[in-house]
């Protein structure tokens, strides 16, 4: 068997840690069961990470990146400010639907009794993401197409708390809980005056 190219482990790893967070019953991800799973030594996943802390940071660094590199695409696509922010709210419901383990991490289940730094990270990604939804608020407020006095940092603040309620009731609910589910009658509602 060919080695495994520089890189190619570490991915692997983290994708393990990601399939064994999609479990609705998941246990506490220790090193011993993950590298039981990977058929490697406990030694051989510290090669790549020095830590567990290390793996779940890697699964944060993919959520930032692939939820960011999205909205980005989404700011750029649209002009709309309001069709943005739609854009973004579905965007992050789709992101935990397609990425249950993810979720998980988002929520804060996965993270627990792990080093706090982690949930930190996960609290700034959502201060980013409010600040996202903030900028395109206040595009929709400049397009005339929300009042302009609008409060733009409590809209935002719903949105949010709209999405994370959608992720914890996927997460807790053994992942039954569609986070898109009603959807467009639910933007319907947060978006009428």
């Amino acid at each position: 068997m060919a080695a495994a190219k520089p890189g190619e482990r570490k991915l692997q790893i983290l994708q393990t840690v990601a399939e064994m967070l999609e479990q609705p019953k998941s246990e506490k991800i220790t090193t011993a069961a993950l590298a039981e799973k990977l058929d490697i030594s406990e030694a051989a996943l510290y090669r790549h990470f020095a830590s567990k802390a290390q793996m779940f940071e890697g699964l944060i660094e993919f959520i930032e990146q692939t939820v960011f590199g999205l909205i980005n695409r989404i700011s750029a696509d649209e002009q709309d400010g309001l069709a943005q922010v739609e854009g973004i709210v579905a965007l992050l419901l789709g992101f935990a639907q397609k990425n249950r383990g993810m979720t998980r991490v988002l929520i804060g289940d996965a993270l627990v009794n792990e080093n706090e730094r982690l949930q930190l990270r996960i609290n700034q990604l959502l201060d980013r993401i409010e600040a996202s939804l903030k900028q395109s608020l206040r595009i929709a407020t400049s397009q005339g197409k929300l009042h302009a006095d609008t409060d733009i940092g409590a809209y935002a603040n719903l949105l949010l708390c709209y999405v994370i309620g959608r992720w914890q009731q996927f997460g807790k609910s053994g992942f039954t809980r569609d986070p898109l589910a009603q959807w467009p009658q639910q933007w319907a509602l947060l978006t009428s005056r």
